[in-house]
């Protein structure tokens, strides 16, 4: 017979089971799968700012905004996902499907990727 990975009661039930109720196995997987450390915590907290404000910014898909704007919102330019250059030499900065360049005039283009 089994025991349980969380709480190490018996199982009953089918052979294969790991748990003995869904509140163990939330528990369990809860623990295995938080952020291993304050900085990932951080970071994540970061990003996940960092898209609010550019879908709240962005309505209409493609948006120019005032860099100062971003900036009084709270975002930081330091942290993206990934950097996408295109043929054309535009570099855009993403967080996630969320794109941001800067422009000459200091304002930003945001854009949100279709695909």
């Amino acid at each position: 017979m089994m025991e349980c990975l969380e709480c190490g009661e018996k199982i009953i039930g089918r052979s294969d089971k790991k748990f003995c109720n869904d509140a163990c196995r939330n528990a369990y997987n809860n623990k295995q799968n938080k952020d291993s450390n304050n900085l990932m915590r951080n970071i994540n907290n970061k990003l996940r700012k960092n898209y609010r404000i550019l879908t709240e910014v962005n309505i209409e898909g493609k948006t120019k905004v005032a860099r100062a704007k971003l900036v009084g919102l709270g975002f930081d330019f330091e942290f993206f996902t990934n950097l996408r250059v295109y043929k054309n030499g535009s570099e855009y900065k993403f967080i996630y499907d969320y794109g941001y360049k800067l422009l000459d005039d200091d304002f930003m283009l945001i854009v949100k990727n279709k695909s």
